[in-house]
C-alpha cells in the first residue's frame, strides 16, 4: 500500500508558449488536510484543474493509492474519488439542499425514462447526513440558507459521490468568523473519517489552525512541501517561498503628520435596520480606518458613501458643502469613487477587456462629440494604467476574468483612478488576494492618500490597523471604538467588534 492517497509527478500545463505547470510535485496523505499556497498566478488553480480533469496535463503523472490514473474530464476526476468545492458554491437557489446535493445524478436507475423520485432523493440525504451529522435544513430552499449552510450542500454533493479526495477553493472567502469555526469543525470530521483534504488559502492563520502540511508554488513549480508542526507556521518563511525574495514590509509606512484638509465627512448616517449614528472625517495625507465583522454593517456603510444605498438619515458633506447622492453615477461626479468588496459581481465586466474597463466609471474622457469611444485614446490610457499599477498582463485586450484575482482588483483601482477621484473608499481591497499582490495595492492606497481622503473598510481587523492613521470599530451596526492607530491595539479592536459592553474612546 502507498504512504500516499494522491502523488502528481512532473507534471507539465502549458497554454500557447506560456508554461503554466513546470515540473510540479504534489503529495497527500490519506486522512490529511494539505494547504495549497501560492501567489496568484503561481499554479495553483492550474494544478487542481488538472487533478479535477477540467485540463489534460501535457506530461507527468498522477497516482492514486500508488495506481497510476487517466483522468481526462471532470468525469474521470469523480470516478477516481476526487470532487471540489469551489470559492462559491455552486447551487440552484430555488432548489431544497437535498435537490442540491444530488444535482446532475438524481436518477441512478438504469432506464433514463424512469421518473425522478424526490422522496428517495431526501430520504438519501437523510442518510448521508447520519454519515456525516451536519447542522443543515435539507427540506429549505438554498436561497434561505447561510453562507456556511450553502458550503455545507456543496460539500455533502461532494460526499455523495463516494469522494475520497476532497478539494476546497477558498473556502472562508465569504465566512464570518463563526461560520469559519463551523467549516473547520466539518474539516475535522471529514479528516476523521480518512477523507483527505486540499486547502487552498492566502490565509496563513487558517493553515496553522487546521491543516497537517503545505506545498508552496511559484512560477508553475513545487518550492516547498514542509509540515505544519505543534499548529505553528514561519508566515515570514512562506512570504519569502511565494515570492522568491524577503518581504521587507507588508504596510507601507503612516503619514509623518496628521491630516488637516476635511475632504469628506460622514454626520449621523443612519440606515433603517443596518446601522445607526455612524460619524467621521476623512483627510486629505491620511487613511481613515473602519473595522467590522461580517455583517456588521460595514457593507452598507461603503455603499451609502457611494450612493449605492439611500441612508434613512444625516449627512454627507463634501469639500464642506453637504452633499444628497442620487446614485452611484452621481457620487463618481462628485469626486467620491468606491473599489467594491465583491470585484467580480461589482467592480468589474470579466468577460470585457482590460481597457474598456478601466475607462467604464468616465466614458465622457475617452468618447467624441458623437458620443463613439476613441479607441486609440483608451488605449493610451489603460496602458499608461497598466505600467502605473504593475498589472501583469500580456496586453490590455485581455479579458479580466482572466487575470489572476491580484491583477484584477488593480484594474478595479485602475478604474477608480480614471475617474480622478478626490476621496476613494476601499471596501475588502484584499480579499483573495495573495501577500505579493497585497503589498502592492497597500502601496498604491497610500500613495493616493497623499492627495485625496483614503477611506478603508474591512473585516480583516490587521488589514485596517496595518493601513489606517484613524479607526472606527463597528458592531451591530454600531460605532463602539474610535482612536488613533497608533494608540490602538488588535485585541483593543477585536474586542470592541464582539461586544458593545466594552466602553468608546473618545473621536478622533
Amino acid at each position: 500500500m502507498s504512504e500516499y492517497r494522491l502523488e502528481m509527478k512532473g507534471i507539465v500545463k502549458e497554454f500557447l508558449s506560456m508554461r503554466a505547470l513546470d515540473n510540479a510535485e504534489f503529495r497527500l496523505k490519506a486522512g490529511e488536510v494539505h494547504a495549497l499556497l501560492g501567489i496568484n498566478g503561481a499554479g495553483k488553480s492550474t494544478l487542481i484543474k488538472v487533478l479535477s480533469g477540467v485540463y489534460i496535463k501535457d506530461a507527468g503523472e498522477i497516482l492514486i493509492d500508488g495506481e497510476k490514473v487517466s483522468i481526462n474530464s471532470p468525469a474521470d476526476a469523480i470516478k477516481a474519488g476526487i470532487s471540489t468545492v469551489y470559492q462559491d458554491p455552486q447551487v440552484i437557489p430555488s432548489f431544497t439542499g437535498y435537490e442540491n446535493i444530488y444535482l446532475g445524478s438524481e436518477n441512478d436507475k438504469k432506464n433514463v425514462l424512469s421518473p425522478m423520485s424526490r422522496k428517495e432523493l431526501r430520504q438519501k440525504a437523510i442518510e448521508l447526513l447520519k454519515e456525516f451529522p451536519l447542522d443543515v435544513d435539507l427540506d429549505k430552499p438554498v436561497y434561505m440558507l447561510s453562507a456556511i449552510e450553502k458550503e455545507i450542500i456543496a460539500v455533502l454533493r461532494a460526499l455523495s459521490k463516494r469522494t475520497n479526495i476532497l478539494i476546497l477553493d477558498e473556502p472562508t472567502s465569504i465566512l464570518t468568523e463563526k461560520e469559519k469555526q463551523i467549516l473547520f469543525d466539518l474539516v475535522r470530521l471529514l479528516k476523521s473519517k480518512g477523507v483527505s483534504i486540499i486547502y487552498i488559502t492566502h490565509h496563513l492563520d487558517e493553515v496553522s489552525e487546521i491543516c497537517d502540511a503545505m506545498t508552496v508554488f511559484r512560477n508553475g513549480q513545487t518550492v516547498a512541501q514542509l509540515p505544519v508542526e505543534q499548529g505553528k507556521v514561519n508566515s515570514e518563511l512562506i512570504a519569502e517561498l511565494m515570492l522568491g525574495k524577503k518581504l521587507v514590509q507588508l504596510y507601507p509606512h503612516k503619514a509623518e503628520k496628521p491630516g488637516t484638509d476635511v475632504l469628506f465627512e460622514a454626520q449621523d448616517l443612519n440606515l433603517e435596520g443596518k446601522f445607526e449614528h455612524i460619524s467621521f472625517q476623512a483627510k486629505k495625507g491620511e487613511i481613515y480606518g473602519i473595522f467590522g465583522l461580517v455583517g456588521s454593517g460595514i457593507d452598507e456603510i461603503s455603499k451609502v458613501l457611494f450612493g449605492a444605498m439611500y441612508k434613512s438619515s444625516g449627512q454627507l458633506v463634501v469639500h464642506g458643502k453637504p452633499l444628497e447622492l442620487k446614485s452611484t453615477a452621481h457620487a463618481i461626479k462628485s469626486g467620491i469613487y468606491l473599489v467594491p468588496g465583491d470585484r467580480k459581481a461589482e467592480g468589474q465586466i470579466g468577460g470585457l477587456p482590460i481597457a474598456t474597463n478601466i475607462t467604464l466609471a468616465k466614458l465622457q474622457r475617452v468618447i467624441n462629440k458623437l458620443g463613439l469611444v476613441l479607441r486609440k485614446k483608451e488605449n493610451s490610457y489603460a496602458e499608461d494604467m497598466v505600467k502605473q499599477l504593475a498589472i501583469a498582463t500580456p496586453s490590455i485586450k485581455k479579458k479580466v476574468g482572466e487575470l489572476s484575482g491580484g491583477n484584477q482588483q488593480k484594474v478595479v483601482i485602475g478604474k477608480g483612478l480614471f475617474t480622478e477621484a478626490d476621496i476613494y473608499i476601499f471596501t475588502e481591497p484584499t480579499v483573495g488576494v495573495d501577500v505579493g499582490a497585497k503589498s502592492g495595492i497597500y502601496e498604491i492606497m497610500r500613495q493616493l492618500s497623499k492627495d485625496a481622503a483614503v477611506i478603508i473598510i474591512s473585516s480583516d481587523c490587521e488589514e485596517v490597523l496595518g493601513m489606517a492613521d484613524r479607526v472606527q470599530v463597528i458592531y451591530k451596526g454600531k460605532c463602539t471604538f474610535r482612536s488613533a492607530a497608533k494608540d490602538t491595539t488588535l485585541s483593543q479592536m477585536l474586542v470592541h467588534a464582539v461586544t458593545a459592553d466594552a466602553p468608546s474612546e473618545q473621536a478622533v
